[in-house]
């Protein structure tokens, strides 16, 4: 059976490779019917990786050879972060017709990542109707709902019979984003409940919305924040959600595909912050952009680098008499920064996914501070047996492997906790980056070290 799915594979394989021969071939030699042809028998992914693929002297070819429809389904489907620089390749006009063949929300994602002069050009040359659509999202701020609804939805007065409805739903279903949801409206246009399609599909004909429609909705504000809603679609596995303003107008809904966006973007977004960049690096960054991104956190960890440096000559005092103590300095402060970037990357992952509550938060805390215990007291007794039998010195090997067991024990509390107070002072727990909690606990470790050391010095230099 695994044999026969591996043949099936390597053939798949091999017709998909073959297909995609062909599609660069006719491409290449300008034979725009048999490019056409073969390129749109592609699903719409494998066109984007396909376009993406190409120089820039065969992507004009492609903008020539296909439609305005058929270029924004490619880009739909480019990453975001490069779309904008294919649009400032082609002619201003033709993507002008492109983002107007959108989705808006679409649309606007790409816009926002342009510069203004660039934003205001298409928008003059688009459709005018496409573009007052666009600029209505625009106006919302990044990063809510606002800014990532669609408002290419089905919406169904609740007074309207079955009948009425599937023609409604037959005229506006082919310029909708979703029809698996519809959603009723009153008189005043305030959302009052929701209908699945299967719903409309089975009921009589003659019945009204109102009397067949769901009464429970889940809907979610306008200024509602991304990383919120993507939340809700994970706890409630929904398809879509509709955005109300404060008096329940429908104003859009938000997709399932748009939040895999959203959770791409944020996943991305703290992945940066915990290596210590203030944004995200881009692929098309140049390096001294990429030093602007990285050089604020290493600016910071370098004064708190130069205090740690400071600290240490306090106790010079202490490694003068016993310089043996130096050795094991990179020791416990690696120790404690890795122990504590764990205990880090554990409640950031809790607190972005919205696993813990308050008494989530407690649990965390004790957990965590539990299990510096355990892994601190097994490092601790290992180092001090090494260190026994390697410089043959008792005492050394119980300061040093006391001191790992402190500095493990509030390493792994600090890593737990600064992301927690942080996200109650509604600061962005990503924000206490791997290199910054690495730094404090080195500047922690160091101070349990030789304070035991400079406490205990009697036995280390008799």
């Amino acid at each position: 059976m695994e044999e026969r799915q591996n043949n099936y594979e390597e053939k798949y394989e091999e017709e998909y490779k073959a297909h995609w021969e062909k599609v660069y071939e006719a491409l290449n030699e300008e034979q725009t019917d048999e490019f056409r042809e073969k390129f749109l028998e592609m699903h719409p992914y494998d066109q984007s990786v396909f376009f993406v693929d190409q120089s820039q002297e065969n992507r004009i070819r492609i903008y020539a050879y296909l439609s305005p429809d058929e270029l924004a389904e490619i880009m739909i489907n480019i990453d975001l972060e490069n779309t904008p620089g294919y649009f400032t390749e082609m002619n201003p006009r033709q993507g002008a017709m492109i983002l107007s063949k959108m989705p808006a929300d679409d649309a606007v994602d790409i816009l926002n990542n342009m510069h203004k002069e660039e934003v205001v050009s298409f928008l003059t040359m688009m459709d005018q109707d496409a573009a007052a659509e666009i600029k209505q999202l625009l106006h919302y701020e990044e990063k809510t709902a606002g800014s990532i609804m669609t408002t290419e939805f089905v919406a169904l007065y609740k007074t309207k019979t079955v009948v009425e409805a599937m023609q409604q739903l037959k005229e506006e279903a082919p310029g909708a984003e979703t029809i698996y949801y519809l959603y009723v409206l009153d008189e005043d246009k305030r959302i009052v409940g929701v209908l699945s399609l299967r719903d409309l599909i089975v009921a009589d004909n003659q019945v009204k919305i109102e009397e067949i429609m769901s009464e429970k909705i889940v809907k979610v504000s306008v200024a509602k924040d991304q990383e919120e809603i993507a939340q809700m679609f994970r706890d409630y596995d929904f398809l879509a959600l509709p955005v109300v303003d404060f008096q329940d107008h429908l104003l859009g809904i938000i997709t399932v595909d748009d939040i895999l966006d959203v959770m791409e973007e944020e996943a991305s977004e703290d992945f940066s912050q915990l290596a210590g960049i203030s944004e995200k690096v881009k692929p098309d960054d140049s390096p001294l952009d990429a030093a602007k991104k990285r050089l604020p956190w290493l600016v910071i960890l370098l004064f708190l680098g130069m205090f740690t440096a400071s600290l240490i000559g306090q106790f010079e005092e202490t490694l003068n008499q016993v310089a043996v103590l130096a050795i094991f300095i990179p020791l416990i402060g690696g120790m404690a920064g890795n122990t504590g970037t764990q205990a880090l990357a554990v409640a950031i992952r809790g607190l972005s996914n919205g696993e813990y509550g308050n008494q989530g938060k407690m649990r965390l805390i004790v957990r965590e501070t539990t299990t510096g215990l355990i892994t601190g007291a097994v490092c601790g007794i290992v180092i001090a047996i090494v260190i026994y039998f390697w410089k043959a010195d008792i005492y050394l090997g119980i300061i040093v492997g006391v001191s790992i067991m402190a500095s493990l024990i509030v390493a792994t509390l600090s890593g737990a906790l600064v992301p927690i107070v942080m996200d109650r002072l509604n600061v962005d727990p990503a924000v206490a980056s791997g290199p910054f909690i690495t730094t404090i606990n080195d500047i922690i470790s160091i101070l349990i070290y030789f304070g035991m050391a400079t406490t205990f010095m009697s036995y280390l230099v008799s």
